[in-house]
């Protein structure tokens, strides 16, 4: 029955607060969508929650300690190797150490998934249409902002594969009425060599989205049907075989007047052993390295959480965020050690 409940890559550019960088404990302008907090939770979350058990993943009674909240929004999570995380928080990027000290590293960008690239440069998608180096400044720029002389609607997560090239999720605003002459919600290509190919359209409303550890399968979350996606990747970056992976627990209403319940599944990561974790309206969504439904997690949000990633020099913490508030559990399994998400 199932349970239903409560980068290796050494950064050296972050391990310093740059002449920009600010500290900061919370406030700010913009947040996630660009002055849209998406529900920000102005309470204190609870602090005595704690998982079921997930074999493999959770002991039972594991703490889901708070380390930060109050913050203008909270996505990207992508883990650093000193234990610090890499959130988009405050219409930009911050970096949030173990204790909860946060510094501003990037501001006033849009910024919603985060990555990092085998350079160690903070690579994001935009709220405001676009795909970006936004860390360091002085490597600032933008990758794409259109496909086939088309807007993107609106790049929401991205996850990036050893060779450099980057993966990134376009879809539509919850609510947002299609336009005539629209790009369709899909998947991207960006190659090593800058060039852009759309290589999924088959995918009703596509959110997160990430690899496997051995970068062969490529998971995304259909946040418009019960389906976690996969895919197999070949060597240009195309896919192939989709397959529906994982079903999800449904919690959402659906936009369509009178239509079933969808997953509302936002953030996807990934352990080392192929456990994927989705963040939804049901929970922290837990699948085996077989797609198998594991557990729904219960986060302590008004809301629901919005992304998900491994920290730690260990990777041994899996870190929840969302709605201007930084979760972290320690696991069984640790995340990929040779990347940073």
């Amino acid at each position: 029955m199932k349970s239903k409940v409560v980068a290796l890559i050494v950064l050296s550019a972050l391990c310093f607060a740059p002449a920009f960088a600010q500290e900061e404990g919370g406030g700010g302008r913009g947040g996630r969508g660009g002055g849209q907090n998406r529900g920000r939770q102005e309470a204190p979350p609870p602090t005595d929650k704690v998982t079921p058990e997930v074999k493999g993943v959770f002991k039972e009674g594991t703490k889901i300690e708070v380390v930060k909240y109050g913050l203008q929004g909270a996505d990207g999570a992508v883990g650093m190797p000193d234990g610090s995380i890499l959130v988009a928080t405050n219409g930009g990027v911050a970096k949030i150490d173990p204790d909860g000290n946060l510094t501003q590293l990037v501001q006033n960008q849009q910024a919603a998934g985060l990555a990092l690239d085998p350079k160690g440069r903070i690579i994001a998608a935009q709220y405001s249409g676009k795909v970006a180096i936004l860390y360091p400044p002085e490597e600032a720029k933008v990758l794409t902002d259109s496909y086939d002389g088309k807007k993107y609607l609106r790049p929401n997560d991205l996850v990036i594969d050893k060779k450099g090239g980057i993966y990134f999720t376009d879809c539509y605003q919850a609510g947002a009425k299609p336009k005539p002459g629209d790009l369709p919600q899909a998947v991207y290509y960006i190659n090593p060599e800058g060039k852009v190919m759309q290589v999924a359209t088959d995918i009703s409303r596509p959110n997160g989205i990430t690899l496997s550890p051995d970068q062969k399968t490529l998971y995304v979350n259909d946040w418009n049907s019960n389906n976690l996606v996969t895919y197999e990747v070949q060597p240009d970056g195309t896919l192939k075989n989709r397959k529906n992976y994982g079903k999800f627990t449904t919690e959402q209403e659906s936009e369509e007047p009178g239509g079933p319940k969808v997953s509302g599944a936002d953030g996807l990561c990934i352990d080392s052993e192929r456990h994927t974790f989705s963040t939804t309206p049901a929970g922290l969504q837990v699948f085996s390295p077989k797609g198998e439904h594991l557990a729904d997690v219960n986060i302590p949000l008004e809301l629901p959480s919005q992304n998900c990633g491994f920290a730690g020099p260990d990777k041994h913490y899996l870190y929840v965020v969302g709605r201007g508030v930084v979760f972290r559990i320690r696991t069984i399994s640790t995340g990929i050690k040779d990347r940073a998400k």
